[in-house]
C-alpha cells in the first residue's frame, strides 16, 4: 500500500509589507505544527520523501513538523535521516492537476509521502485524488480543509501510476495545539 500525505501549511502571521510568499508562521501555528508532526509520529512514522512549497510558511510549517519524527536530512544528506525532501516552486500557487504532476515525479523507493502545500490546490488534489473515504474522514474533510488539515490517502501501486480516482481517504485530521501561544 501506498500512502500521499497531503497537508497544508500551518497558521501564519500576517506582518504589514510582507508579501504572501514570504509571510511566517503565527506563534499558533508554530505550536500546531509540533502537535501535528506528533501525530504523524503516532500514526504514519516518518515518511520517505517530502515535497514542500517554497512559500516560508509551508517551509516553516515542515521545519517543525519534522522534529518530532527525527526527519533530520533535510535534503537527504543526513546519512540517518529516512528520505530527502524537496521544495518545489510549482506547489505554491498549485492547481490540483499540478500537484498530481510534482506527485507523479516521485521516485520509485517511495511508500509513503507528504505534500505541504495550500488551498485551494491541496483540497482540490484530495478531491482528485479519493473515489472512497473513510466516514469520519470524509465528514472532516466536508467540514473545512483547515490549516494543517492532513489528509492520507492510500492507494495501490507506485506514485507515478497515481490517477484521479485510484485512492482512499483513509484519515482526515487538523491537529492543534492545547492552547494558544
Amino acid at each position: 500500500m501506498t500512502r500521499l500525505v497531503v497537508m497544508r501549511h500551518a497558521k501564519s502571521a500576517y506582518p504589514p509589507g510582507v508579501a504572501d510568499h514570504d509571510r511566517p508562521l503565527s506563534a499558533r501555528g508554530v505550536a500546531d505544527a509540533r502537535v501535528a508532526g506528533e501525530w504523524l509520529r503516532a500514526h504514519l512514522g516518518p515518511p520517505d520523501h517530502v515535497v514542500v512549497s517554497t512559500a516560508r510558511r509551508a517551509r516553516g510549517t515542515w521545519t517543525v513538523v519534522a522534529g518530532p519524527l527525527g526527519y533530520i536530512g533535510a535534503a537527504g544528506y543526513e546519512a540517518d535521516s529516512p528520505g530527502p525532501l524537496t521544495v518545489d516552486p510549482r506547489i505554491y500557487e498549485a492547481p490540483a492537476g499540478r500537484l498530481l504532476e510534482v506527485v507523479r515525479e516521485l521516485p520509485d523507493r517511495v511508500r509513503t509521502a507528504v505534500l505541504v502545500g495550500h488551498l485551494p490546490g491541496v483540497a482540490q488534489l484530495v478531491a482528485l485524488l479519493a473515489s472512497s473515504a473513510e466516514p469520519a474522514a470524509a465528514e472532516a474533510i466536508a467540514r473545512k480543509y483547515a490549516t494543517l488539515g492532513t489528509a492520507v490517502l492510500r492507494f495501490e501501486g507506485p506514485f507515478h501510476a497515481l490517477d484521479p480516482g485510484a485512492a482512499h481517504l483513509a484519515q482526515f485530521v487538523a491537529p492543534r495545539a492545547a492552547e494558544d501561544p
